[in-house]
């Protein structure tokens, strides 16, 4: 019985030590990243019920930092293996931008409150799954991949394309509505008896069952609360309605005194449209009644004039810059993109 509770009372000791891990990010943060000052004074031209919250194109960030990431592991393990990955420097990269992010939200209208609690329930399960990912491809997974040999085995080529379709779903669906039953399927119709493959089966098929049962109570969440809406409102200028009408995505709603009102889609389909237009002339002056916005832009350089962020993209051999906007300069940013040195990656709406 001593030796029990022994035992009982390291593995109870350990879960605490693991649980405050876990939550010192997010002490470090409420704590050391608090800009200072009121949000600076602004008159929305759009109607109340249009309006959303102007820290949101900040705190839509942390969560498209882990769709970066799956994309930078899929980028990775398309020539290496999964132990190559940063792990540590993707949860780093989470909670430091968060940090920075936290800062400047101090001088954008919105309470940050409620919306932070869900950030940090993201990036603890961020953390947690990067941890023991990492604690088992540095270990189990590095030795099979030892003695597999420098060859891949056909569930090593497997598991990078499925990574890879599972980052691009990221970038306008929720994780949740990924099949990961049949990725589950396509492990066992593709596996062999080599040990590698076995050994990918078993982690694999564990992860990937684990993310399936997770994904449904996920959606039933989702579906008792209902999703957000898909679509925002913004007040454009600088070329005809009758153009506008002809770009698709776009619907125009109104004709206002400071310019057209138009309803977009939200999420990364607004980004090519927004640049779409700005190559076809649109002076934006207004986005879902804010007149701030956050974007990212890839560049080969460690640095960017008046980035609040940047950090390594892990596979890429670039980086990548958080920059802040004035709605009615977004256009002319755009414009510029194009002729480098800074590529456009993605527009956070709000």
């Amino acid at each position: 019985m001593r030796f029990l509770w022994r035992w009982m009372k390291r593995l109870l000791l350990g879960s605490v030590i693991l649980v405050l891990l876990l939550l010192a990010p997010i002490l470090y943060v409420e704590t050391l990243c608090r800009g200072e000052g009121p949000p600076e004074a602004y008159d929305p031209i759009l109607s109340t019920e249009h309006h959303r919250a102007e820290t949101k194109t900040l705190m839509t960030y942390p969560e498209w930092h882990i769709v970066h990431a799956y994309d930078d592991y899929a980028k990775v393990i398309q020539t290496g293996d999964p132990h190559e990955f940063g792990y540590l420097s993707a949860i780093r990269g989470f909670w430091s931008s968060l940090c920075a992010l936290s800062e400047r939200s101090a001088a954008l209208s919105g309470d940050t409150s409620e919306i932070k609690q869900t950030v940090y329930v993201i990036g603890v399960s961020f953390t947690a799954e990067l941890l023991a990912k990492a604690a088992y491809e540095e270990t189990i997974g590095r030795l099979t991949t030892w003695l597999r040999g420098p060859d891949r085995a056909p569930l090593d080529d497997l598991s990078a394309d499925q990574a890879a379709g599972y980052a691009r779903f990221l970038q306008q669906t929720p994780w949740y509505r990924w099949d990961f039953d049949e990725d589950i399927a396509a492990l066992d119709a593709a596996k062999t008896d080599a040990l590698r493959d076995r050994e990918r089966r078993l982690a694999l098929g564990f992860e990937y069952g684990g993310k399936s049962a997770y994904a449904g109570v996920i959606a039933s969440a989702v579906e008792n609360v209902g999703a957000d809406a898909l679509t925002l409102r913004m007040i454009v200028d600088g070329i005809p309605e009758e153009t506008l009408r002809s770009m698709e995505g776009v619907t125009v709603m109104r004709q206002t005194d400071a310019g057209i009102e138009i309803e977009t889609p939200r999420y990364r389909a607004l980004t090519g449209l927004l640049a779409a237009m700005a190559e076809e002339g649109v002076q934006f002056v207004e986005i879902a009644g804010n007149d701030d916005i956050l974007l990212t832009a890839i560049s080969s350089a460690p640095d960017a004039q008046g980035a609040l962020f940047t950090f390594p993209r892990q596979g890429y051999d670039d980086y990548r810059h958080l920059v802040m906007v004035k709605v009615p300069e977004l256009a002319d940013r755009l414009r510029a993109f194009m002729n480098g040195p800074l590529t456009l990656e993605h527009i956070h709406d709000y």
